[in-house]
């Protein structure tokens, strides 16, 4: 299955990301992508450092949505696109797939919350697990990566392919942060026998990769900080090998699956 990311500088000017967003998909398109994934609050931009929650206004971001559904549908490739997602008085810091056909597939809210996020959102409660071509594919957002339970959760629902959308960035560089957060990519990875794959904003100075890191923990793309641009990987379920085998019959142990 070929999958792609497309890091863009997001910001307060939905109209303009979703411009971007819609070249990103003629692009993927062009190129036979599968499933094209963006950043945490890619199309409206992220919340406190992109635009404030005030400014957000759910009948422009449900029309907005609406035309990402029809650039599904209209190009035949599944989109997840980060964005905040309304139910009664709450708000959610969400990833929205949208299959080949342009209906809503389902979401992901993020579930691990601290600081700007539990002022401005509500904790999710779902899995963020979907079928994708046979393939069960997770997603999880930006915090979520500093918790193992989070992709454990994964792992036991057979997730083989995992993206985390980051929108993580400060107003100057921070190779700590960045190298932090690159480690907790490649851990969860390995742990968790499935190729994960990341993707920040590239707004401001990005402080989290956008890449992909193999089920053995190897790094197989990274696209360069702060770059749009779209980044392809052309991904089939890997064969088990000594080594997979061995995190598998250990996890298996350690978490109790007979």
């Amino acid at each position: 299955m070929r999958i792609a990311v497309h890091p863009f500088a997001s910001g307060s000017d939905m109209e303009k990301n979703l411009n971007a967003i819609r070249r990103a998909v003629q692009r993927a398109a062009a190129q036979k992508v599968r499933l094209l994934v963006f950043h945490e609050c890619a199309l409206c931009g992220y919340p406190p450092r992109e635009t404030s929650v005030e400014a957000l206004d759910r009948s422009v971001i449900a029309g907005a949505l609406s035309q990402v559904a029809g650039l599904a549908g209209e190009y035949g490739l599944y989109i997840a696109v980060g964005s905040v997602r309304y139910e009664g008085d709450k708000r959610f810091n969400t990833l929205l797939l949208f299959d080949d056909c342009g209906d809503e597939a389902g979401c992901y809210d993020k579930t691990a919350l601290w600081g700007w996020d539990v002022e401005n959102f509500a904790r999710g409660q779902n899995t963020g697990v979907f079928e994708i071509d046979g393939i069960p594919v997770g997603f999880r957002i930006c915090f979520d990566v500093r918790f193992p339970e989070s992709f454990r959760q994964l792992y036991q629902q057979g997730v083989k392919l995992c993206f985390v959308s980051f929108s993580d960035s400060a107003d100057a560089p921070n190779p700590a942060r960045y190298d932090m957060l690159k480690s907790h990519l490649v851990t969860r990875a390995a742990e968790n026998i499935m190729t994960v794959v990341s993707t920040n904003t590239a707004s401001g100075c990005p402080t989290a990769p956008t890449m992909v890191v193999t089920e053995d923990g190897s790094i197989a793309k990274e696209a360069p900080a702060g770059r749009s641009g779209l980044m392809i990987y052309d991904y089939t379920v890997p064969e088990p090998s000594w080594g997979t085998e061995g995190r598998r019959v250990n996890s298996d142990y350690f978490l109790d699956i007979k």
